[in-house]
């Protein structure tokens, strides 16, 4: 579960952003600036990074109604074992995924994702988990998720490759897993694959 502080200066630096895009008089932009300021320190200062680290993860700061992020992960088996990569930036383990590209549905996008990190061509048949990051035990982030989990079916049988931003890739028992990127994939992230997959009638996870 997310430091409640943390979630307290995502959603003013949410709120000032949003009204920094929408406000025409100047003393409301002024207020809202400040609003915004303080809430980029709160972060930096939890985050133990400069204050213009986290100005520049937001890139659409005040450009529009601040929303959440989306992210796709994929789960795809061989037989008994499921398909991880390893990311090149943390040299740690995760399930294929990442932010949703714009113009192409969720569903296309983990598609995509697995062919990038894992040079695998897979159909996603159903999504397993609807997942808020705030709310489950992943590492820190300043930025907001929502995470969508895809139970991916393999096309034909060519061994998988790694991509531009993975080193390695592999499939592993549930029971042996190598050292994950917790900010990205959680054990029970994995066990919910390995469960759905065994129970595809069972309802999708969500918050």
């Amino acid at each position: 579960m997310e430091d409640l502080w943390l979630t307290w200066a995502k959603r003013l630096q949410a709120i000032a952003s949003t009204g920094l895009h929408y406000t025409e008089g100047s003393y409301d932009r002024e207020r809202y600036a400040e609003v915004a300021a303080i809430a980029q320190h709160m972060i930096a200062a939890l985050a133990d990074v400069p204050p213009r680290r986290i100005a520049e993860l937001v890139p659409q700061f005040a450009k529009g109604y601040a929303t959440p992020l989306i992210e796709v992960r994929a789960a795809v088996f061989e037989h008994e074992r499921l398909l991880l990569v390893r990311e090149t930036s943390d040299g740690l383990w995760t399930l294929p995924g990442g932010f949703a590209d714009v113009g192409l549905s969720a569903r296309e996008n983990a598609v995509k994702e697995v062919f990038e990190e894992a040079a695998l061509r897979v159909e996603a048949r159903a999504l397993y988990a609807v997942l808020h990051k705030a709310k489950h035990p992943y590492d820190p982030d300043t930025r907001d998720f929502y995470k969508l989990f895809f139970l991916c079916e393999r096309l034909n049988d060519e061994a998988p490759r790694p991509g531009h931003e993975t080193s390695e890739v592999g499939y592993f028992e549930a029971g042996r897993l190598p050292p994950l990127s917790r900010g990205r994939t959680l054990e029970r992230d994995i066990d919910a694959a390995f469960a759905f997959r065994a129970d595809p009638a069972q309802p999708c996870r969500f918050d």
